[in-house]
């Protein structure tokens, strides 16, 4: 907002300079379309699907056997919306729903995949209907870029990396499963997140100790055929420097990107406060971070 006042007021100026100018002499003004504009990577551009509300279970799923009209399970109206608006990268399933998630509760028939509680967002009853198999195709379906958000707060280094192998394994063990599953050609994967908001929902680590935990993670997250996994690491909330001066310290060379969190309402996520109900102190707080 600052900036924005601070470039109207040079225009305005530059802009009065221009007109005292113009009575003295001709001014010329040099366009030049040929000359290419600074290019905005896609991928800011990307969403994400967590396991929170209605976000999937009724917004993007509600099974093959719904009234609602839907493509393998998928709504046909939000499959429209979501290629309409392209979206580039994808990301699942979490938000702190990831450090809970455990993968294998999501694969095979889905009568016999095990319910589990959403701990993190009402304490709801899910049936692993979407799982892996259910989000990769969705990526495939809309032209989206998966990007993994891997379970290292309640999760194993083993877990995580059987679930890559199962996703981007032509041959192996893994592999064997997944094809047994109804998935011929293993998936691509690129973008994967080593745990999610490690220093709250995702395990509560220090600094240090996340460190370690991300060195030793990414070492098992390998790459199958050919495909390069861009792993990224947990970063900090709001202004904790000491996060992120600790992990790329002492993991920075392990790592393809970092994630940051920022959050602009009192507190930060679990503690905000009502969308609709709010203080004069709190609307200025939202005003003063996002400055």
């Amino acid at each position: 907002m600052n900036y924005l006042i601070k470039t109207g007021a040079l225009a305005l100026i530059l802009g009065c300079a221009s007109v005292a100018n113009a009575a003295d002499k001709n001014v010329t003004v040099t366009l030049n379309p040929q000359e290419s504009a600074p290019v905005i990577n896609k991928e800011i551009y990307g969403q994400f699907a967590e396991h929170l509300g209605t976000c999937i279970y009724g917004g993007i799923w509600v099974g093959e056997d719904s009234p609602i009209p839907n493509t393998n399970g998928y709504r046909n109206d939000v499959l429209q919306a979501m290629r309409d608006i392209k979206v580039p990268v994808l990301r699942w399933p979490g938000g702190c729903f990831a450090d809970e998630y455990h993968w294998v509760d999501g694969i095979g028939p889905k009568e016999n995949r095990p319910r589990m509680v959403n701990n993190n967002w009402g304490g709801t009853v899910e049936d692993n209907s979407f799982g892996t198999h259910e989000f990769f195709n969705l990526c495939e379906l809309i032209g989206a870029e998966p990007y993994l958000s891997g379970n290292v707060g309640s999760g194993s280094v083993e877990e995580l990396a059987k679930w890559v192998e199962y996703i981007t394994a032509e041959e192996g063990p893994m592999a064997k499963i997944r094809k047994e599953n109804g998935r011929e050609k293993p998936w691509h994967l690129k973008y994967l997140g080593v745990g999610n908001e490690s220093w709250g929902c995702g395990g509560n680590f220090t600094p240090e100790f996340y460190a370690d935990a991300y060195r030793r993670y990414q070492t098992y997250c390998r790459n199958f055929n050919g495909n390069r996994l861009f792993k990224i690491a947990s970063g900090a909330s709001d202004y904790d420097y000491n996060w992120t001066e600790v992990l790329m310290d002492k993991a920075g060379n392990l790592m393809d990107g970092i994630s940051l969190h920022y959050y602009t309402t009192p507190g930060w996520v679990g503690s905000k406060g009502s969308a609709t109900k709010f203080t004069d102190d709190d609307y200025y707080w939202t005003l003063g971070k996002c400055l």
